[in-house]
């Protein structure tokens, strides 16, 4: 999300175009998440391949139901926490010297960040807090959120607070949970439907953010925040077209607020046109616009079934494999599809005709634009593809998910964490209502479009091919 307008937080420095542009491959921001997030997927599979796993660093918080239970179980695995605070305080410390950032500040202030994303993590692992939308991102998010608008925090601590950073880091780390070799386990149906599903959502919400006479690149970034997975989206689109911070934040406000809305409304609308599970997932799938929040309504639809006596369709598990298909594997993968198409367009078009002066298309500049972090993306996926070529569907949720991929979703979820914290504790509010109701309508817009056209594809076109998951 680098870009000439944005705000450098106090306390950390302007390194040398810590964004996309120019510098080596240990010079920028991007190149340097790139890195982080490829060696810990390389260590990871270099232990899966030797028979061990990298779970006893990747550590979470057990599911419990009373505080005593939560406080032992910290305290039991107390070392490993204080392993992976260890590991990223290198990393992140190491990139940050790099480039030539204060690492003293960062590593006072990122401690009291991991102590607090730990916390966090320790509610969203409580037995009730998917019933009352509790996950770690959305949490992390919302507490930023009031400290930073009811406190005033030091200069210091924003030494920590690197958004961007941590979002890089945990997109790379994204793709090694999304190999290839899904798009082709999920079938061209499930690939066609997320594929409608992101272009007629992004068009809708640009071409509307446009109308209202918002700016193309914040049109880019709400459409692509609600066409793809949200939060991780929404910033990827804003590095690559270079929008600005505030315009990013708002996009995240929005994603969030629809997502819990949705929670609530998809499994009730389900549940009242009597959908089969595996139909209410993709339809789910189709038309959440955060993984975490999806998750939540494909399980409680799930769960309704198992308790509703034969009176839903379909095996109760269905609605989310159904959701996992489309959401994770289907819409999920666009997010390097919309950051590449968008780069270029940003470099080609908008950047011209904002100048006035018309501009070749050229391959250094649109290289140099282009958010380095998908490549890590790519890379990451097409690594876990290979490994999981050597495997059937089946072999890959009994062996590869729990020894190598769900590590890394942990490692994943902790950078997001660390990430939407940080997003709050550096938003205020008044930036945000100062963009007035224009980007709400728009957003808005694509979300009525996006549930009736989940609804159409998920229930009526392909509904055949839904129901036969369960």
């Amino acid at each position: 999300m680098s870009d000439t307008n944005q705000t450098v937080p106090s306390g950390a420095t302007p390194a040398k175009r810590q964004g996309t542009h120019g510098g080596g491959l240990l010079q920028t921001e991007d190149w340097l998440a790139v890195w982080v997030g490829l060696l810990v997927i390389v260590i990871a599979w270099a232990l899966f391949a030797s028979g061990s796993s990298i779970k006893w660093l990747a550590v979470a918080p057990a599911k419990w139901s009373s505080i005593g239970q939560a406080a032992q179980d910290l305290g039991t695995h107390l070392p490993n926490y204080m392993a992976l605070f260890i590991v990223f305080a290198l990393l992140f410390g190491a990139s940050l010297a790099l480039l030539k950032q204060r690492v003293g500040a960062f590593l006072a202030a990122f401690l009291i960040l991991f102590i607090a994303s730990a916390l966090i993590f320790t509610l969203g692992a409580w037995v009730n807090a998917s019933k009352y939308n509790l996950e770690p991102p959305l949490v992390a998010l919302a507490l930023g959120l009031l400290i930073s608008n009811v406190l005033t925090l030091p200069d210091w601590f924003s030494a920590g607070l690197r958004v961007e950073f941590y979002i890089k880091v945990g997109i790379v780390l994204l793709g090694a949970t999304l190999p290839f070799t899904l798009l082709v386990w999920a079938g061209p149906v499930a690939v066609a439907q997320a594929t409608i599903v992101s272009l007629v959502t992004f068009f809708v919400i640009f071409f509307a953010a446009r109308a209202f006479g918002l700016d193309r690149r914040f049109a880019a970034v709400l459409g692509v925040g609600g066409a793809v997975c949200g939060v991780s989206a929404a910033i990827a689109i804003a590095g690559a077209v270079r929008a600005k911070r505030e315009q990013a934040s708002v996009a995240i406000t929005l994603v969030v607020l629809w997502a819990i809305v949705m929670i609530f409304v998809l499994p009730f609308a389900s549940r009242s046109l009597g959908l089969s599970t595996a139909v209410a997932g993709a339809w789910i799938g189709t038309s959440e616009f955060a993984d975490a929040a999806g998750i939540a309504a494909a399980q409680a639809y799930g769960d309704f079934a198992r308790h509703a006596g034969g009176a839903i369709a379909g095996a109760p598990e269905a609605s989310l494999q159904a959701f996992t298909l489309m959401k994770v594997v289907g819409r999920d993968i666009w997010i390097g599809i919309w950051a590449f198409v968008l780069a270029i367009v940003a470099t080609t078009r908008w950047e011209s005709q904002d100048s006035g002066v018309k501009a070749k298309p050229n391959a250094g500049e649109i290289w140099a634009r282009f958010p380095k972090f998908v490549i890590g993306f790519v890379v990451a996926s097409a690594l876990v593809t290979w490994i999981a070529s050597h495997y059937s569907l089946a072999d890959y949720r009994k062996i590869v998910t729990p020894e190598f991929v769900a590590p890394i979703t942990v490692l994943r979820t902790w950078a997001f964490t660390f990430c939407f914290l940080s997003i709050g504790l550096t938003t205020r509010l008044r930036s945000l209502s100062a963009t007035g109701l224009k980007p709400f309508l728009a957003f808005t817009a694509g979300v009525v479009i996006n549930i009736v056209t989940g609804y159409l594809l998920s229930a009526h076109v392909f509904a055949a091919y839904w129901n036969s998951l369960g």
